[in-house]
């Protein structure tokens, strides 16, 4: 997916950039997922704070004060959080393996044929409620294992149009839900892309849905612009060139708008000639710099030096991008960058290599190159071919980790190799115990 997105950070007026606890900011627990579903909570899990990061920031997911501190810190010291699409638990966890790996940050986040998938394509989707569902499914799964990886994670939805406003509603709902017992909502953010409607009614809906959240210390991601190429069902391959850049203009307004609610946290997305998916070198033509014009003129109106970045940036669509491009643009404040395609595949070819390599005992379930009644199971079992695609997700996503210059950021150092890993009695040439489960 490429896609680069310009997002402001800001909290009801130009007074409060520098991010205030405010009453609905939660006191931090740790272990809130754990105890609630009874799972342990050792060791990284059970850490209070990071050595390299804000206090309020904790293992787990992050939301309202810690979300900001986390976003603030990331545009202090020059460096983006990668931002993965996830479709299965599988997925998740290889993100949350790639980011203790990293020792950084991580954002997580759904879209709406992600999350239904997630459901399963076995339910119906009427009104979104299997989307709905997968979404939810999904959060609690992160909140699950996030604390027990021991990283941070920014929960966060992407692209939802008009005609999903209902998916949103539902996991609003979920979050007022969850906010009643525990003081946070259930996800950390969620994106509104309203990007093909009017620009009057944009802002209209925008601010009718940060007022909603607000009361909930969420934060919204809104777009302004149209992306280019084709994501999820969404086809802006035959898009105006015209309408693949935002004006500053067009930020300012939904600045404004948005500022006057009480207690708002957002982000603005808007495109700079991006192109969802990947293409060959020189058919994408990025213009970062426009980040820079857009910081000067928000800066200008908000009374503020010259130099300042009031602005934090979202650069959507990191797959396939020039490394030039995204450094250059976290140096304009990007503090995050969507990747999507680029995982979706890494995850493919670790199938396909893991098929490739091992394909003559995957011919039948006994019967191999070592005999006629040799058994399979050792190569067949859902887990292993899941597993080599978790490692290569795993790996691609440490390229972007460095790419972003997102790593060691928490100040955890090496994570330890994995200890007492049961494995299968197919594995005794690994010395495996018999009758253990398999790895």
């Amino acid at each position: 997916m490429q896609k680069l997105l310009v997002s402001a950070v800001l909290l009801g007026s130009a007074s409060a950039l520098h991010v205030p606890v405010t009453s609905r900011s939660r006191p931090i627990t740790m272990g809130t997922a754990a105890d609630d579903m009874g799972i342990p909570c050792v060791g990284e899990c059970d850490l209070p704070s990071y050595p390299k990061l804000p206090p309020s920031v904790h293992p787990g997911v992050v939301t309202g004060q810690a979300l900001m501190d986390l976003l603030k810190d990331a545009k202090e010291k020059g460096y983006a959080i990668p931002a993965v699409n996830c479709v299965t638990s599988s997925s998740v966890n290889a993100c949350l393996e790639a980011a203790r790996k990293a020792d950084a940050p991580i954002m997580i986040q759904f879209s709406s044929g992600g999350a239904q998938f997630y459901a399963g394509k076995g339910l119906d989707n009427k009104d979104y409620t299997a989307a709905i569902a997968g979404a939810v499914s999904g959060a609690y799964h992160v909140r699950a294992m996030a604390e027990q990886y021991g990283v941070p994670v920014v929960l966060h939805t992407d692209h939802c149009a008009k005609k999903l406003l209902p998916w949103m509603d539902g996991m609003l709902a979920a979050s007022e839900r969850y906010y009643k017992m525990h003081g946070e909502p259930l996800f950390s953010s969620h994106m509104l892309d309203l990007s093909e409607e009017p620009l009057e009614e944009n802002i209209d809906i925008c601010v009718e849905y940060m007022e909603r959240m607000a009361k909930m210390d969420m934060l919204l991601e809104m777009e302004l612009g149209i992306t280019g190429g084709e994501e999820d069902g969404v086809n802006n391959e035959d898009a105006n060139q015209e309408d693949l850049y935002t004006k500053p203009e067009e930020v300012w307004a939904v600045t404004k708008a948005l500022m006057k609610v009480p207690n708002a946290k957002f982000t603005i997305a808007a495109a700079f000639g991006n192109v969802h998916g990947v293409y060959a070198p020189g058919n994408v033509k990025l213009t970062p710099k426009i980040l820079k014009n857009s910081q000067a003129y928000i800066s200008e109106q908000l009374g503020m030096p010259q130099g300042s970045m009031p602005v934090s940036f979202v650069f959507h669509g990191g797959s396939g991008s020039d490394i030039n491009d995204i450094r250059e643009s976290i140096g304009y404040g990007v503090i995050k960058m969507n990747i999507d395609t680029d995982t979706q595949w890494s995850y493919w070819d670790g199938i396909r290599a893991y098929e490739k390599e091992n394909r003559d005992y995957l011919q039948g379930q006994i019967g191999n190159p070592e005999g006629a009644d040799k058994p399979n199971k050792k190569y067949y079992d859902p887990r292993m071919p899941i597993r080599a695609a978790e490692k290569a997700c795993a790996k691609r996503l440490m390229q972007a980790f460095e790419d972003l210059k997102c790593v060691g950021v928490l100040g955890l150092g090496d994570s330890k190799e994995p200890s007492n890993v049961l494995a299968s009695s197919v594995y005794r040439e690994a010395g495996a115990r018999k009758g253990a489960l398999p790895v």
